[in-house]
């Protein structure tokens, strides 16, 4: 039986002791502003939820955003920034916890944010996003330019309204809050995706990006401090213009950028020229460029007149080579008659010397001189190199028979080797030392006694001749029983053919 307790104290579950509790701390703290340190926050959890803590000194705090809250929060918790949080407490049973439910979040001071966005300035300027030697040099007549502002502001409309004052160029409007804590992601998003424009693209890609805004606190420019938009200015390969907020204002895109403008107005006069005053400048520049041209054109010509002063005439200049041409051409007359005389007078002289009589002498010499050459010629020389072939051609049929009778004796050693050979290996000669080849009625041999049966006829070949028999007994160790057969009639045996056999 279970012990009865002396006390009256009414018995309750742990379920409705914390139930309790929880209501308790809800219905008293049901409205409080918490000041504390963020401890432990990691950004939102994969549900959308945030948890993190909030300490002091002293004590430790567990805090928790819902979802729907944190994605209307102006502020978001950042990892050591003291903050101001509203909200309710209220219990976790399932851990025996309390926490604070957030509903609003505020930096605890104009200090807190300008300890973290001084932190935050020296992390990205250690990587070198501020260096000088990172910036890109502005196009100095852009043909489009991507404005990232709020389509519903006064900015865009100063915009634009200077820009088509000074220099009227495609301007492309790329919507985004430029407050709130989407803002400083909105931006960063709309520099990726210009960057990312084709060139070829329906969508224009823009030679110059400007990122505007009007004044404000602190806390309304936070968002231009974020850090991914810092990173996102630093890569950009479009040159940015930074225009946020007055000529007192500094956010960190300002130092990103590649050129930081003090107020939207003059970020549109730093992105194009003046039109009128390029058209003036053009003017002067032509009319300069003119009459250089002409002043040059006339001392041209006056140096040309000069010149053709000083050349001389055509006729001055064909006075010599004609000459020279009229001497040539009577030397080369001169000339021709004197070489037709020569050459007649050589062919009277060798035509004087031709006639029958020196024809016929000429032909009587070469026939002389045929004749004594044909007797100089003797068949001697011809017979002795007969003679010398005939014996060159009998020493080499001697050596040929000499040759052919060797190796005719090397084939006939080897031949009567292999027959020798031959005969020892052959089975006869095993027959001969004693052995002999047993076979069946069939003709196959037999290799083993388990191969014969009682009553087989087997035959026996000797060196001899051959011989039949009948299988009467049986030695075989490895069987149990003798099988007998019966004896085939005399009538059903056939002689075996007789082969050569195998001696293996």
């Amino acid at each position: 039986m279970p012990k009865e307790s002396n006390s009256n104290a009414l018995e309750v579950t742990v379920t409705e002791l914390s139930a309790n509790l929880k209501r308790t701390v809800e219905d008293t703290f049901g409205h409080v502003r918490v000041r504390g340190e963020v401890s432990g926050y990691r950004g939102p959890h994969s549900s959308g939820h945030c948890y993190f803590s909030l300490k002091d000194e002293r004590a430790r705090l567990e805090a928790v955003i819902w979802k729907g809250v944190a994605s209307r929060l102006k502020h978001m918790p950042e990892e050591g920034l003291e903050v101001i949080a509203s909200g309710k407490l209220t219990t976790y049973p399932g851990s025996s916890k309390y926490q604070i439910v957030i509903d609003n979040i505020e930096p605890a001071g104009a200090g807190a944010l300008m300890a973290l966005l001084e932190e935050r300035r020296k992390k990205l300027a250690a990587e070198g996003l501020f260096e000088e030697g990172r910036k890109q040099l502005l196009p100095y007549m852009p043909r489009v330019i991507a404005v990232i502002t709020s389509p519903t502001g006064a900015v865009i409309r100063d915009i634009l309204h200077r820009l088509t004052d000074r220099f009227p160029v495609h301007v492309l409007v790329w919507p985004v809050r430029v407050q709130g804590e989407t803002s400083g992601r909105e931006v960063a998003n709309g520099i990726h995706q210009l960057n990312n424009l084709p060139l070829d693209g329906p969508i224009p890609r823009p030679d110059m990006i400007i990122v505007a805004r009007g004044g404000g606190s602190l806390e309304d420019l936070w968002g231009f401090n974020d850090e991914a938009l810092v990173r996102a200015t630093a890569d950009s390969m479009i040159p940015i213009i930074a225009a946020v907020g007055h000529e007192t204002d500094w956010t960190l895109i300002d130092h990103a950028a590649d050129w930081r403008a003090p107020t939207p107005t003059a970020a549109a006069e730093r992105a194009v020229p003046v039109k009128a005053d390029l058209e003036a400048s053009l003017a002067d520049l032509g009319a300069r460029l003119r009459g250089g041209i002409s002043r040059l054109i006339t001392k041209q010509t006056s140096n040309l007149r000069s010149a053709a002063r000083g050349l001389k005439t055509p006729d001055m200049l064909l006075a010599m080579p004609r000459r020279q041409f009229d001497e040539a051409a009577a030397r080369l007359n001169r000339e021709f008659e004197m070489r037709v005389q020569r050459a007649a007078d050589r062919f009277s002289n060798r035509a004087g010397k031709l006639s029958v009589e020196s024809l016929i002498l000429s032909i009587e010499r070469a026939r002389e001189n045929y004749s004594s050459r044909a007797r100089q010629i003797r068949l001697a020389p011809l017979q002795d190199q007969l003679g010398r072939g005939k014996n060159t051609l009998s020493g080499l049929g001697r050596q040929l028979v000499a040759r052919i009778e060797g190796q005719l004796s090397v084939a006939r050693e080897k031949v009567g080797k292999s027959e020798r050979l031959l005969n020892n290996l052959s089975y006869e000669e095993v027959l001969a030392r004693g052995y002999a080849i047993i076979r069946d009625q069939h003709g196959q041999l037999l290799t083993g006694v388990k191969d014969a049966m009682m009553g087989d006829l087997l035959e026996v070949e000797m060196s001899d001749g051959r011989l039949n028999s009948v299988v009467e007994s049986h030695s075989d160790s490895e069987s149990k029983t003798i099988q007998q057969k019966p004896k085939p009639s005399p009538k059903s045996i056939k002689k075996p053919a007789i082969d050569q056999g195998d001696l293996f």
